[in-house]
């Protein structure tokens, strides 16, 4: 029964999924059918279309990808070791840190550091991200785990300190000048603007290899689920895989941060969704939630891009118009 009712999610999904690709080549400015968006992708298209699809979209699709699934596997892993279902990286500071770490960049940074570093400039901002969200949850595990990690004073310590670092961000945000304003804005709030072929070629590698290593170890992420006293019963080192998987949520949060800046509440919406539909058991849900995640992502993405065209909205401002009310559902049924 459980095998069917994976099998039956896995296929609305991945239809949904092929339809949200074709959304998101399809849709734009320069409109193109699906017919000439597969033509193009063959290598069929004109200069018009390959520019469209290829530059452009494609990129940043696939870089929508990599941000989706590693912030909603961050967020499995997340709601697992701290047992509770409102845990994200969004909400437990590790994605402000990113940000703190990139606006004290923006802020204090000259001008010189592009014609100096030439093409490489475009990975001093994520660089700084990722530094950030490291810095971010090395404190917050040091402040939660003494006497051994409790997963609830985690949480909670977490929520603080992401209060704090947010503060800083609006404090350093409105000390800068009205250019770097924007630029901070736009990208404390989650946004695929830029994303180009540099971007996918670092992070889908980097995603891909971390989202294998969560799927091969989805047996102890299913002992970690249980009670603590059951967890060491069966011979598991609490402390040491607590430790383990924080860092892999931290390597893939601060990684999709850095790319696209601050999106949050997808790494707390997908798993508790996919938790939903396929049960508790990490080999499945965590797949699913990574599709639902990218359903979410692309969709959100194409009306950020469109709907107010030519002006473009952060696509974290249209994933949170939905997380919000379903943050508030969690918060009444917890």
């Amino acid at each position: 029964m459980k095998k069917k009712r994976f099998k039956i999610a896995l296929i609305i999904l991945l239809v949904l999924l092929v339809i949200s690709f074709f959304v998101t080549l399809c849709w734009g400015t320069y409109k193109v059918t699906p017919l000439e968006v597969i033509n193009t992708l063959l290598g069929n298209g004109t200069k018009m279309q390959k520019a469209a699809i290829i530059n452009l979209r494609l990129p940043r699709m696939l870089v929508g990808i990599a941000v989706a699934v590693a912030l909603s596997t961050a967020g499995a892993i997340l709601q697992t070791i701290t047992k509770n279902d409102l845990a994200d990286t969004g909400i437990i500071g590790i994605n402000a840190g990113a940000a703190v770490a990139a606006v004290l960049f923006i802020t204090y940074s000259t001008g010189n550091y592009y014609s100096e570093l030439g093409q490489l400039s475009i990975f001093v901002l994520p660089f700084m991200a990722i530094v950030g969200a490291g810095v971010t949850s090395f404190i917050l595990y040091m402040l939660s785990s003494r006497k051994g990690v409790r997963p609830r004073r985690l949480l909670l310590i977490g929520i603080g300190l992401n209060a704090g670092l947010n503060a800083l961000i609006t404090f350093f945000t409105f000390r800068g000048g009205v250019g770097d304003y924007n630029r901070v804005l736009v990208w404390t709030s989650g946004s695929l603007w830029g994303a180009g072929w540099s971007y996918a070629k670092v992070i889908i590698p980097i995603v891909l290899l971390m989202f294998i290593i969560v799927l091969l170890n989805h047996k102890k992420l299913d002992v970690l689920n249980l009670s603590d006293e059951l967890a060491t019963g069966l011979g598991l080192n609490l402390q040491k895989e607590r430790k383990k998987f924080l860092t892999f949520a931290v390597i893939l949060a601060g990684s999709a941060t850095a790319f696209a800046g601050n999106i949050g509440f997808l790494g707390l919406i997908s798993p508790h969704i996919a938790r939903k539909l396929v049960g508790p058991y990490h080999k499945n849900f965590i797949s699913i939630s990574a599709i639902i995640s990218i359903i979410i992502v692309l969709l959100a993405d194409a009306v950020s891009r469109n709907l107010f065209s030519p002006i473009e909205i952060p696509v974290g401002i249209t994933v949170s118009i939905f997380g919000v009310p379903y943050f508030i559902y969690l918060m009444m049924k917890e």
